[in-house]
C-alpha cells in the first residue's frame, strides 16, 4: 500500500491563497485598500511577520501593491499576451483600449555576433542594427525590447518613426518584409540594474524574457528579438491543442 506523506501548509500561504481567492472572486477589486496589518493579523489571527510574508507573496506575484504611507491595494489586473500567436505589441494592446507608446533606448548599426548572424542567416560579422525601445501602456513602461535586424534588408530604418509605429507595421509598408511566423520561447530571469531603472522596478524583480525569430512570407529569418516584460504586469495565455495520446 502506498504512503502519502503530509506536510503541512504554511500559514502565509493559507492566508496568501485567501486573499488570492478573494481578489479572484472579485470580493477586492482593483484598487481596493486592504485593512491595516494589526486589523488583518487580527482577522487571521497571526503575528505580523507570517501576515507581512503572506502580503510580499501577493505583492511579488502583482496582485497588491504597497504604497509609501498609504497602504497596501489590490493591483490592476494584468495585461494579456497570447503565447501561441505572433500579434504585434501594439496591435494587440490598442485592440483592448490601451494607450501605448514607445522610447527609443539604443538604436546602434553595427558587426552581427555569431550567434545572431547565425539565427538570422548572415555572413559572418554581418552588419545590423541593435534596437532597444521602452514600451508603454497608459504610460507606464511594462516591456522592454532588444532585437536586432539586417542593415542590408533594412536600409535606413532609422529614417522611419520607432517610437510611434510597429516595427511589424513599417517592415511590411516600407520594405514588403511580412511577419508570418516566428519560434518563441519564455522563460523567467531577474531584472539587471540597466533593466530595473528603464522599466521603474527593483534589480532583481522577476520579467518574462520572451525570446523570439521572426520569419517573412518566404519563410527567412529577419528579426531576433529579447524582449522583456514585467512580471508583475503581464500574464501570458495560450490555446491548448488537443491531447496527444500517441
Amino acid at each position: 500500500m502506498m504512503t502519502i506523506m503530509k506536510t503541512a501548509v504554511p500559514r502565509y500561504i493559507q492566508i496568501a491563497d485567501g486573499l488570492r481567492q478573494q481578489i479572484e472572486s472579485d470580493e477586492l477589486s482593483p484598487g481596493d485598500q486592504l485593512p491595516s496589518e494589526r486589523e488583518l493579523s487580527e482577522t487571521w489571527q497571526v503575528s505580523r511577520m507570517t501576515l507581512r510574508a503572506a502580503l510580499q507573496s501577493l505583492e511579488s506575484q502583482g496582485l497588491l501593491v504597497r504604497r509609501q504611507g498609504a497602504g497596501t491595494f489590490v493591483a490592476e489586473p494584468k495585461f494579456e499576451r497570447q503565447a501561441g500567436k505572433l500579434v504585434p505589441f501594439t496591435e494587440a494592446m490598442r485592440n483592448r483600449g490601451y494607450k501605448t507608446g514607445a522610447r527609443v533606448i539604443l538604436f546602434e548599426q553595427r558587426a552581427a555576433a555569431t550567434s545572431t548572424a547565425q539565427k538570422l542567416q548572415l555572413p559572418p560579422a554581418a552588419p545590423v542594427y541593435v534596437i532597444h525601445r521602452l514600451r508603454l501602456i497608459n504610460d507606464e513602461p511594462v516591456l522592454l525590447e532588444k532585437f536586432a535586424m539586417s542593415v542590408t534588408l533594412f536600409p535606413d530604418l532609422a529614417s522611419h518613426d520607432l517610437e510611434e509605429r510597429s516595427i511589424y507595421e513599417i517592415t511590411r509598408t516600407e520594405y514588403g518584409i511580412i511577419a508570418s511566423e516566428a519560434q518563441q520561447s519564455l522563460e523567467p530571469v531577474l531584472a539587471t540594474e540597466y533593466e530595473a531603472e528603464l522599466l521603474g522596478i527593483e534589480p532583481g524583480v522577476p520579467l518574462m524574457l520572451e525570446r523570439r525569430l521572426a520569419f517573412d512570407q518566404e519563410k527567412r529569418p529577419f528579426e531576433y528579438g529579447r524582449d522583456l516584460y514585467r512580471g508583475d504586469r503581464f500574464r501570458f495565455i495560450t490555446e491548448i491543442a488537443p491531447l496527444d495520446d500517441r
